[in-house]
């Protein structure tokens, strides 16, 4: 029987003891666990963030699928049992086992947004892990990074033993064996990360170098051996078909972010948003089969006991089979009272014919992602949508029963005006006249509800909009305060609803997005202040960062106003997305030139893709 890492007294003491006494229902428990591989999941969040991630159980499947290795999961303690255990010295420890993290051969940190890297910190510190990699030694656990930050891992790069750039399903065993390999050989740790560089999409920060000009910014990046690649391109799943999913998913004892079942129905995106980086890393758009969904759905609800399955996707409406696999599903679902979730829907009469169907007679708020409230802008970042589709879509929700809509803006964009900024207000009065023109009086269920929520625009690597220049946390505000004034001033200012984002936390991950290796001593120095949990707005302290980068002698503004030129080094070019640079700078110039490039379904743009030889770019060649 386990013996828990935590005592009565303390599981009695914290918030949610749940969190960290491991046994959920599908977890993985395997013996004889000095043989096998010990590998550790980390997400470096809070437990109900990190249960909700798709990507950790994809792998924590995939790994405990190998007979020799035994994958478990840990996440960021929360602020009640962080401080318990460094006033204890209690280490940090896996879910399943219940065993200290640094016992284990790999620990691998999902990074899938920059405001977790201070907890990543805080899970090495907790789990006695030298938090730089040159201090490692063999004795303790290779620390891998994958997700999405992975793609400019250079801000974290100091902290990492290796990161993995790409879909994890096809290099793991591959890595895994080699560690076995060395283990039997008479293990050294560095002779096994100098191995691991040769594996295709694996990084290795402390094999290469980096130089800089006068001005801070890159003269050269270069690995310092010439057997390790200077380029270090993604590793993509060609078959989504044959690579494993989970069929029974963990399922945690406490209400988790998203507490369903979670079905990929497909990988990445036709639409080119070009302020989007999920639909330019994951090219090129890979379907499903509908028997494969089919098969999935079912085992999955059986094996978990879920009352929702949601689909996931960046943009539902455009997978091929939609239609069918919802009728499949309603039927399925509608004995078993199962709800079907559909996010990023297209706002088409498909889509909403679509919801009518899973939705029950009272229908909750639909939620529009316009991003620009003017079509100039619209056109700008290439969002594929007018005001006419946009206030047809309102006005066939509208007819189908719906009268709570959430728009979804972004302020700060490149080239944006006031006039932009006010088109905000302008649309959400438009949409609600769209409500008191279509709904008769006595049909209405009272007045229309339309929330507009504006995050602020942060340029991320491997976007047409990676060069432009970010705006000041006091320009951001000032915006905001604007489209308030102006949502004030429509006809129907009663019936719209305003929230944004905070802007000091928003300029904060724009120096991380786009941040070089000076910044790891930043985030360090930070840590030492007390900066953990910093996506979170009760825990976030400016002033500690600002303390932080001026103690470094770096400027925040260096890394976000900066427009940079296409010429310039980034920091992250030495990784590959499959996109070509050069795709992205004609994007970058069609942008500015207010132009809109059709999707990948209308018309191959040539980005670059196709290299991979499967999904849509395949499909239309042939």
């Amino acid at each position: 029987m386990r013996k828990l890492a935590l005592n009565d007294e303390i599981l009695l003491t914290i918030e949610k003891p749940a969190r960290y006494i491991g046994g959920e229902v599908n977890s993985v428990m395997k013996e004889n666990k000095e043989e096998l591989i010990r590998f550790v999941m980390c997400f470096p969040d809070v437990y109900e963030i990190g249960m909700s991630h798709l990507g950790i159980q994809i792998l924590y499947d995939l790994l405990n699928s190998y007979e020799d290795v035994w994958c478990e999961r840990v996440y960021s303690p929360w602020m009640d049992l962080d401080a318990i255990m460094r006033k204890e010295q209690i280490p940090l420890f896996a879910l399943e086992s219940q065993d200290p993290v640094s016992d284990f051969d790999f620990i691998g940190i999902t990074l899938q947004y920059e405001m977790c890297y201070t907890n990543i910190l805080q899970v090495l510190d907790l789990s006695n892990i030298p938090i730089f990699a040159k201090e490692r030694t063999n004795e303790h656990p290779i620390v891998i990074g994958g997700g999405p930050c992975a793609y400019n891992p250079e801000p974290i790069a100091a902290f990492f033993d290796l990161f993995y750039i790409g879909e994890g399903e096809t290099q793991y065993r591959a890595l895994l064996d080699l560690y076995k390999n060395c283990q039997k050989d008479g293990y050294d740790r560095m002779d096994f990360l100098h191995k691991a560089a040769q594996i295709p999409g694996i990084y290795c920060p402390m094999l290469y170098d980096v130089t800089y000009h006068a001005d801070g910014t890159i003269k050269v990046f270069y690995p310092l051996y010439d057997d390790i690649p200077k380029t270090i391109m993604k590793e993509l799943v060609t078959d989504v078909n044959q690579v494993p999913y989970p069929k029974k998913p963990v399922v945690p004892f406490i209400k988790v972010t998203q507490d369903r079942v979670v079905l990929e129905i497909q990988r990445g995106c036709i639409r080119g948003c070009r302020f989007c980086q999920a639909g330019q890393l994951y090219r090129p758009v890979r379907e499903r089969s509908l028997d494969f969904l089919k098969e999935y759905a079912i085992e999955m609800l059986d094996n978990t006991g879920h009352e929702e399955i949601s689909l996931s996707s960046l943009s539902s409406s455009d997978y091929s089979n939609l239609s069918e696999f919802m009728d499949f599903l309603i039927e399925k679902c509608k004995d078993k009272h199962v709800n079907i979730s559909l996010p990023s829907l297209r706002i088409d009469a498909f889509s909403l014919d679509v919801m009518s169907k899973v939705q029950d007679v009272k229908k909750s708020s639909l939620t529009f992602a316009p991003e620009a409230g003017t079509q100039r802008m619209r056109n700008v970042i290439n969002k594929g949508l007018t005001e006419e589709v946009i206030l047809n879509g309102a006005r066939l929700a509208f007819e189908g029963g719906w009268n709570k809509v959430k728009l979804y803006f972004m302020l700060g964009l490149p080239t944006e005006t006031i006039a932009d900024v006010k088109g905000i207000a302008e649309l959400a009065n438009e949409v609600a006249k769209v409500y008191y023109e279509t709904v008769p009086k006595e049909k209405r269920n009272g007045k229309v509800q339309i929330t507009i929520s504006t995050s602020f625009f942060i340029p991320k690597p491997f976007t047409p909009f990676q060069w432009a220049p970010m705006g000041y946390a006091q320009e951001f505000l000032d915006k905001a305060h604007t489209l308030k004034d102006t949502v004030l001033e429509q006809l129907n200012k009663k019936s719209i609803r305003y929230i944004y984002h905070e802007a000091d936390v928003s300029v904060l991950e724009g120096a991380f997005a786009r941040g070089d290796r000076k910044i790891s001593d930043v985030i360090y120095k930070a840590y030492q202040k007390g900066c953990i949990y910093d996506a979170w707005s009760e825990f976030f302290k400016q002033e500690l960062w600002d303390e932080a980068f001026e103690e470094c002698g770096l400027n925040v503004d260096f890394y976000t106003t900066r427009e940079r030129s296409v010429d310039e080094v980034l920091p992250w070019d030495f990784i590959s997305c499959g996109v070509e640079k050069a795709f992205f700078i004609r994007e970058w110039e069609r942008a500015k030139a207010e132009t809109v490039t059709p999707n990948c379904k209308m018309q191959c743009q040539g980005c670059g893709a196709a290299r991979f030889k499967t999904g849509i770019c395949f499909d239309k060649k042939n």
